[in-house]
């Protein structure tokens, strides 16, 4: 059986694909093999500086959306966000960990480290922001996180020295420009027919899947 290829965008310091995570662990969990996610990232989160002096210039900056983040996380009570969340640390841009793990997801492509680890490292980076409040925006922080989960930082360095990573992430932002990807997260099924974007309800999600799992012919548009 060929797999439902999901292609999900997302950017690492995106509230919504921080609370994504566990619809995404939940259909993994109901559909097994029948699907496949492609992770990609988006720039939201490119220039934080710029995104705080315009989108909240007139909503109290970071002070602003700190509020409006925890006013969100009250729709989430399973979830734990730090209090702090952008008042102690506060990333200048998404960017630097989109490369991070671009590196990471090249190697596990290439066989060299285990499959999972891509998606454990990128699980632990947001957890490392949204719950413990350290800025994932910095070099170092980042080399902590993956000395935690056992990825190797020379490794990490070397694909970014030689611009593996860039090219990598690059791809990423051509294709979501491509697909006119307008936010994170976002889930692309069926070729690009169906674009799931934002707080999407995990019984949409799983209408869509089913749907494409019951008619796979690729010239048949899903109901959905």
């Amino acid at each position: 059986m060929t797999a439902v290829p999901i292609v999900y965008f997302s950017d690492v310091l995106c509230i919504w694909a921080y609370f994504s995570e566990m619809r995404v662990r939940a259909l993994k969990e109901a559909f097994g093999e029948q699907i496949r996610f492609d992770h990609r990232f988006c720039s939201i989160f490119g220039d934080t500086a710029r995104k705080m002096s315009t989108t909240w210039r007139d909503k109290g900056g970071h002070e602003g959306f700190n509020r409006h983040l925890m006013e969100v996380t009250k729709q989430f009570p399973e979830v734990t966000i730090n209090p702090n969340i952008w008042l102690t640390a506060k990333p200048a841009s998404s960017t630097g960990a989109h490369l991070f793990l671009k590196a990471v997801q090249l190697d596990e492509t290439a066989g060299l480290i285990e499959t999972g680890t891509f998606e454990v490292s990128l699980q632990a980076m947001r957890t490392a922001f949204f719950r413990d409040a350290r800025d994932i925006g910095q070099w170092s922080v980042q080399c902590q996180i993956a000395e935690q989960t056992g990825v190797e930082v020379a490794r990490i360095e070397a694909l970014i020295h030689n611009g593996s990573a860039y090219a990598s992430l690059a791809s990423d932002h051509e294709a979501a420009a491509s697909m006119n990807i307008q936010g994170s997260p976002t889930l692309v099924l069926n070729d690009g027919r169906q674009k799931l974007y934002g707080n999407v309800g995990y019984r949409i999600l799983e209408a869509n899947i089913q749907e494409l799992l019951r008619s796979p012919t690729p010239d048949q548009a899903s109901w959905c």
